[in-house]
């Protein structure tokens, strides 16, 4: 899951620490009209939240509603994270409001916000449920550590989707991604964020503290296997149509995806493979200048309940950040349900995580360099 010129612009100044484009914590906060305004502007990706059989009700949000009496003004406009970032930049950079109370961004983006103060610190004493129940791998992350301006909403793990049918066997490293009966049959991701980890640790790199020389050391071994035609092209998340029609045996992937693809095709496989994985987040933030910054923290901490958060995990699949969900789940009356208790993309096990790791994100100084790097290897 993830411009113009303004995009562009405020890229570049994001990237080089122009001081115009960095917000000082004293200017980032409006006055907060919570108390005599119940409701809020939620922002968030398509099909990331629960909704019922007709599709036009959110039980969850609706039920959140009906016990605060907080109305939750949800739309699903984020495709894409530059996207997002060139349509709310400008008013960011200006200190003026976007006219959102909450969104939800990959970390690798919400890492450029923080550094450029364009999101608000939460007040963690009104989010009980947070501090108790987030998950502890996703508490503390490079770019921000003690999670004081994001909050995981769903999290997930980049590894390898294969066919085991038609491939005729399974895998268990990146590295057979490279076999000779693959030639032609593969994808990786074309975004540089959401690739190069795997790719990474597939050369044995310990992606928590990875140098640059790590990255293009990783570009030279890739280069020549995208001119062999190894690679059949870099995508989005449509490789979910190059595996579930065979074009592609095996493919980069995300793990709620397959998920989804395996209820359809139980051949489909993923592989958390044997050098490891990256554990990935998408996070709540408060943008500066929100108009109902408490609303927006209530909600935020009603979704660490865990038996709303149970409810969340059993509509999206992703990886839970909310533990507790787990025995919500395994408790439940319907059989299916209770049966993502033990899935492991869900609620990884202990085997598992132990393979996962949170990549060191790319910092605005490194990123201009590796983006022409990667570009220039994958045509992308």
């Amino acid at each position: 899951m993830r411009g113009g010129a303004a995009a562009a612009g405020a890229l570049g100044l994001g990237a080089c620490g122009v001081p115009a484009a960095y917000v000082a914590p004293g200017d980032r906060t409006a006055a907060d009209r919570s108390a005599r305004e119940h409701e809020l502007d939620f922002a968030n990706w398509p099909l990331y939240i629960d909704t019922d059989d007709s599709g036009r009700r959110r039980p969850t949000l609706d039920a959140f509603t009906r016990r605060t009496g907080i109305r939750v003004h949800y739309t699903e406009e984020i495709n894409d994270n530059d996207e997002f970032f060139g349509k709310v930049s400008p008013s960011l950079m200006n200190h003026q409001s976007t006219d959102r109370d909450l969104i939800v961004i990959s970390d690798w983006m919400c890492a450029r916000f923080v550094r450029l103060g364009w999101v608000q610190e939460m007040d963690r004493g009104r989010q009980p449920h947070v501090a108790r129940h987030l998950d502890p791998s996703l508490r503390d992350p490079a770019f921000d550590p003690g999670r004081r301006y994001t909050v995981p909403w769903q999290s997930g793990i980049t590894g390898i989707a294969y066919n085991a049918r038609k491939l005729g066997r399974t895998l268990h490293h990146v590295s057979e991604l490279w076999d000779d009966d693959l030639k032609g049959r593969v994808t990786l991701l074309s975004g540089m964020d959401e690739a190069f980890a795997l790719l990474l640790q597939g050369d044995g790199v310990d992606i928590t503290r990875w140098t640059t020389d790590d990255f293009h050391r990783m570009c030279d071994r890739l280069a020549p296997r995208v001119r062999a035609g190894h690679i059949r092209r870099f995508t989005g998340n449509d490789y979910i149509k190059d595996l579930s029609s065979g074009d592609v045996l095996a493919c980069q992937a995300y793990s709620g995806d397959v998920i989804q693809l395996q209820a359809d095709n139980p051949d489909i496989r993923f592989l958390v493979p044997e050098e490891g994985a990256e554990l990935w987040a998408e996070s709540l933030m408060i943008p500066d200048r929100a108009a109902h910054k408490r609303n927006a923290e209530r909600l935020i901490d009603y979704y660490y309940e865990p038996e709303v958060a149970a409810a969340l995990a059993a509509w999206v699949n992703y990886v839970c950040p909310v533990p507790a969900a787990r025995d919500v789940l395994a408790a439940s009356k319907d059989k299916e349900t209770a049966a993502l208790a033990e899935d492991p993309l869900i609620f990884p096990d202990d085997a598992t995580r132990r393979r996962l790791a949170i990549a060191r994100d790319i910092t605005a100084r490194e990123r201009p360099e590796l983006a022409r790097r990667w570009s220039g290897t994958t045509g992308v």
